[in-house]
């Protein structure tokens, strides 16, 4: 089933992050309630880091981090790891759990575009369809608040804009999916939470209480470090574009939980808003793409076996499993279903 859908294991492996990071939101909404926005952000990516710290294999079994991926990462913290989640919290203390979740499916919006711009990730009319369904529920999300009141769009306007940031972060880290994920969590959360938490002194934000603090911790471990894991393992099975618009599963999962924890503000139009960017995620899980296509001769490192087609060096004796090291691919052609992985970003002339 995963040989012949291949869309399959990339897409389980986002919608693992996307379950992870939607009930974060509502959660991080109670236990941030009376934390600052840096504050908040520092702990949720304390926390991931500490997860990080946990999850990083072997250094035979994944391709490590290396200094000139530095840059890369200083990028994605300042993206991902502060103005997304700062924009995220802010966001949230001004405007409703369930509205501000659904919200966070533009991300796949931005991500999508930029992979497509800077990757040339192909985008068929299936893709884009998704794009276009998504950013219709989004517009009617925006118009549904602006009838509450100006503060409510400001804050959704404050997700709006971690969306985009959080898309950025999303396009950078597509250069880092074939590195160890647990070491590409813990370098960018690590970053993050430095540049949080002097922003959390700077603005003389108060301390949390230690449940505050725990619980923030708690939360950034499973739904920033472990759905960031689950997030680059996506992106190294099926690019970006498609990784993005499949995670969009979490605001709903997020917008459920909220309306489970008490939140009343769910309206007709956010609930056709939402109902909208559900059918365009649902485009892209049952995605089949298949061609006639040649690879290039490359030379390039990261975790791989020998039984998908693409890897056909040997090795005595031949390892067992997924192993990593340095390696080369002779020029190919052959004709599957494939998505934009590793191996079919430059397979297209279109």
């Amino acid at each position: 089933m995963i040989q012949r859908l291949p869309a399959l294991r990339g897409g389980l492996f986002a919608l693992a992050a996307a379950i992870l990071f939607g009930v974060s939101t509502p959660l991080v909404q109670r236990a941030g309630s009376s934390v600052g926005a840096f504050t908040t952000a520092c702990l949720l990516y304390l926390g991931a880091a500490l997860a990080g710290s946990l999850l990083r294999e072997p250094v035979e079994r994944e391709a490590v981090l290396c200094r000139t991926d530095l840059p890369r990462l200083g990028w994605m913290a300042l993206f991902g790891a502060v103005i997304g989640p700062v924009g995220l919290v802010w966001g949230l203390q001004h405007t409703s759990g369930t509205s501000a979740s659904l919200m966070l499916a533009l991300e796949a919006v931005f991500t999508a575009l930029l992979a497509r711009a800077l990757y040339r990730e192909v985008m068929d009319r299936r893709v884009w369809a998704a794009m276009l369904l998504l950013m219709a529920g989004g517009m009617l999300l925006v118009v549904d608040r602006g009838l509450n009141g100006g503060l409510e769009v400001l804050g959704l306007f404050a997700v709006l804009a971690a969306t985009a940031s959080w898309g950025i972060d999303n396009t950078l880290s597509r250069a880092l999916a074939e590195r160890d994920p647990g070491q590409v969590v813990l370098a960018k959360s690590a970053l993050g939470a430095m540049a949080t938490a002097a922003l959390a002194v700077a603005a003389s934000e108060r301390l949390p209480t230690p449940g505050q603090a725990l619980a923030l911790l708690a939360i950034g471990a499973s739904g920033y470090g472990l759905s960031l894991r689950f997030y680059l393992l996506a992106q190294r099975a099926f690019g970006a574009a498609r990784t993005g618009s499949v995670f969009a599963f979490a605001p709903f999962i997020g917008g459920l939980l909220a309306i489970a924890l008490g939140d009343r503000s769910l309206s007709w139009g956010m609930a056709i808003g939402g109902g909208v960017m559900l059918a365009g995620v649902l485009l892209h899980l049952a995605e089949r793409h298949g061609h006639l296509h040649d690879h290039e001769a490359q030379a390039h490192e990261h975790a791989h076996s020998h039984d998908d087609g693409h890897h056909l060096h040997v090795h005595a004796p031949m390892p067992e499993g997924a192993h990593s090291h340095l390696h080369q691919h002779p020029e190919l052609r052959h004709a599957h279903a494939h998505v934009p992985d590793a191996h079919h970003g430059r397979c297209h002339s279109h």
